[in-house]
């Protein structure tokens, strides 16, 4: 499976995107699946997650702001990103796995276990 992010790019602080991340193949509830992020000098850190049955969890520091949601029947998962502070700034990526972690468990561990992950997307934010 090829996973490919979109939607990056740069906002001022307070702004909003809206990431797009679709997979090769028909993902229905087959995956957990997940966002995490990277910024530079920094260790990567999920996002936010989705088990296979839709069940979801956020890192703290997004909660109420980020909203992840999937739509099978175009093979996307989505990151809508609000209120974002310069914080934020960081390559986004996509991530996925058959094996059947809780949404927790995906938060935790899809920055080093998961199979499939695209190569990111560009988030900048400007104070």
């Amino acid at each position: 499976m090829q996973l490919a992010e979109s939607g990056g790019g740069s906002v001022q602080a307070g702004g909003s995107l809206r990431l797009a991340c679709t997979a090769s193949v028909d993902i229905g509830n087959q995956y957990s699946m997940g966002w995490f992020r990277q910024a530079p000098g920094k260790a990567p850190e999920g996002v936010a997650a989705l088990d296979r049955d839709g069940v979801i969890d956020y890192a703290d520091s997004v909660k109420g702001r980020f909203t992840v949601s999937k739509d099978n029947a175009k093979n996307t998962l989505y990151l809508q990103m609000n209120s974002l502070e310069p914080e934020d700034s960081a390559m986004y990526y996509c991530a996925a796995d058959r094996r059947p972690y809780s949404a927790l468990e995906a938060l935790g561990r899809m920055t080093e276990y998961f199979g499939y992950r695209g190569q990111g997307t560009q988030v900048t934010v400007s104070s």
